[in-house]
């Protein structure tokens, strides 16, 4: 029906009623399979064809439904499908790769959920080397917002002027690997993610996007104890 902030704009306006009750709070409970919801009077049903698309967003690119200042948007990128998709997270602005998109709710939900813990790898391009002393900081966790980061994997892909460096986390913390790299001194000039779970940016474009193949969602699906749920 709506984006997650829309959302909960249409419930704040007690638009939202489930089995004939209005609900205005967040994060009130309901099952789509047996409860009655609607918006504004209009039942709201699954979607009975599930897409799965992968993207690589491309940079000076904002991952939201809309966006007020009239910038670009993924969704600008993924046109052509019946169904209304949805980003599943997000990618910074200034920030490019794979990024997913989905009308599966309890798939990006599971994606996103702190609990099961989705590895990200990315590609970092900074502006010099960290030390080693500092390698091993980053791997253990540095202070975010007041909140020691997980433990991250690490490693040199790249030397030169402006080395790259793979990183691999289970967060997803706004600008967190910029934020990370940053606490040592470091600027990165360049982001990519490269991997989400166990599906790969691979040989897609900046712009290009593709729908995954059944055995990769299934795949998916049961890293994340979805299976029983289908």
């Amino acid at each position: 029906m709506a984006s997650r902030r829309k959302a909960e704009q249409l419930i704040l306006e007690g638009r939202v009623t489930v089995n004939g009750k209005t609900v205005m709070e967040m994060g009130s409970k309901a099952d789509a399979e047996r409860d009655d919801i609607r918006v504004t009077g209009m039942k709201v049903k699954r979607p009975h064809h599930l897409v799965y698309v992968a993207l690589h967003k491309p940079k000076n690119c904002v991952t939201t439904m809309y966006d007020p200042e009239h910038r670009e948007t993924v969704m600008d990128l993924v046109k052509g499908f019946k169904e209304r998709i949805f980003p599943v997270g997000r990618l910074d602005y200034n920030s490019e790769g794979l990024l997913l998109l989905t009308n599966d709710g309890d798939f990006a939900n599971a994606v996103t959920a702190a609990k099961n813990k989705v590895p990200k790898v990315y590609q970092a391009k900074t502006n010099r080397y960290l030390t080693e002393e500092q390698c091993e900081q980053f791997r253990t966790g540095v202070p975010l917002h007041g909140r020691k980061t997980a433990r991250a994997r690490l490693r040199l892909v790249k030397r030169g002027d402006n080395p790259w460096y793979e990183v691999e986390i289970i967060e997803g913390r706004q600008n967190q690997i910029r934020i990370m790299f940053k606490h040592f001194g470091l600027l990165v000039e360049k982001l990519r993610r490269t991997r989400i779970g166990p599906l790969y940016l691979g040989v897609l474009k900046p712009c290009e996007f593709r729908l995954l193949k059944p055995e990769e969602v299934r795949r998916f699906r049961h890293e994340l104890g979805l299976d029983k749920k289908q």
